[in-house]
């Protein structure tokens, strides 16, 4: 088992957004968008920034660090990113109780899409 199937494997999501993160961050990683120091970097900054916590933000600071490093790496646009986050938000509101929560008829973004060099 490598290092990342065995943090996988201890790893505890309450949410599907929490494991696509990291799976997104894990698959980049892999594809060379950064390293994987580079990620523990923006993670710890991203804990850090978060203060006391009883674990329960963790997610949102794996998510925050994912954010700056697609960023600061070109990945992705802010304004790209920032529209997404809007996306999902309305899609969210105007999903009825129960239902999966999908962003039909939108653009996937590239970020998902193009290889990396």
């Amino acid at each position: 088992m490598n290092p990342l199937e065995a943090i996988a494997s201890e790893l505890v999501f309450t949410d599907p957004w929490q494991a696509q993160a990291f799976a997104l961050a894990v698959q980049l990683s892999g594809r060379g968008a950064f390293s994987w120091g580079e990620w523990a970097s923006a993670l710890s900054a991203e804990i850090a920034a978060l203060g006391p916590s009883d674990g329960t933000r963790y997610y949102e600071a794996w998510l925050a660090a994912l954010e700056s490093l697609v960023t600061s790496k070109g990945l992705v646009q802010p304004a790209e990113l920032t529209q997404r986050r809007c996306d999902w938000e309305e899609a969210h509101r105007s999903t009825p109780h129960g239902a999966p929560v999908e962003l039909q008829g939108r653009r996937l973004s590239r970020l998902a899409t193009a290889p990396v060099d």
